[in-house]
């Protein structure tokens, strides 16, 4: 992808795909979900997880999985306002960024 990808963007994207679970999702299955849109690594990505749930958009825990434990990431209540927003402001840039790329605009 050319285009840079903010932590915003970024944050979005995680919540996205991990509201797709309702019980929520491991990690690695969360970085091969998001890498599938973006390319973005593994150490972006888990940096990402760390910050949503220390900022409490995301709760984890643990589950046994062939003999490992594995982490789980679940929207909170305030992650599932979080990403509605995001979808909100989402909507409108794109919509913008779209017009102006199909319509023109001044100094473009």
């Amino acid at each position: 992808m050319v285009f840079n990808t903010g932590a915003a963007l970024l944050d979005a994207i995680v919540l996205a795909v991990v509201s797709h679970e309702k019980e929520g999702t491991y990690g690695y299955k969360i970085t091969q979900d998001v890498r599938e849109v973006i390319g973005v690594s593994e150490s972006t990505l888990y940096p990402v997880l760390r910050r949503l749930q220390k900022d409490e958009c995301l709760m984890v825990y643990d589950m046994e999985f062939g003999g490992r434990n594995r982490r789980y990431y679940k929207l909170t209540e305030k992650g599932e306002v979080q990403l509605r927003l995001y979808k909100m402001e989402w909507k409108s840039y794109s919509r913008k960024i779209t017009t102006l790329f199909e319509e023109g605009g001044t100094g473009v």
